[in-house]
């Protein structure tokens, strides 16, 4: 599954993009790229039902922001994506 899908996913279980979760994480103070990922796990697992792998997804948003390592742009694995830039404001408004 790509990065992009697991946040379409994301949106897809809670009905929240993962922009309006960057500021839901930003008003917990889970931001930067010192974040630690076991309380963000927490609590998006006891608010929104959300497992590690989704969890994990929007930790690397929350502390590295749109952007991804090229590493699998572009591959032929599982995990590919078309760009090395994420989509966060919903996939009704992805251009």
């Amino acid at each position: 599954m790509s990065f992009q899908a697991y946040l379409d996913n994301i949106e897809d279980k809670t009905g929240l993009t993962p922009r309006q979760f960057i500021e839901l994480a930003k008003e917990r103070g889970y931001e930067g790229p010192e974040l630690k990922a076991g309380p963000v796990l927490d609590w998006l697992k006891e608010d929104y039902g959300l497992g590690r792998g989704h969890g994990m997804a929007l930790v690397h948003v929350f502390k590295n922001g749109a952007k991804i390592s090229d590493k699998h742009v572009g591959s032929d694995g599982t995990h590919r994506d078309d760009t090395d830039t994420l989509w966060l404001d919903g996939k009704a408004n992805r251009p």
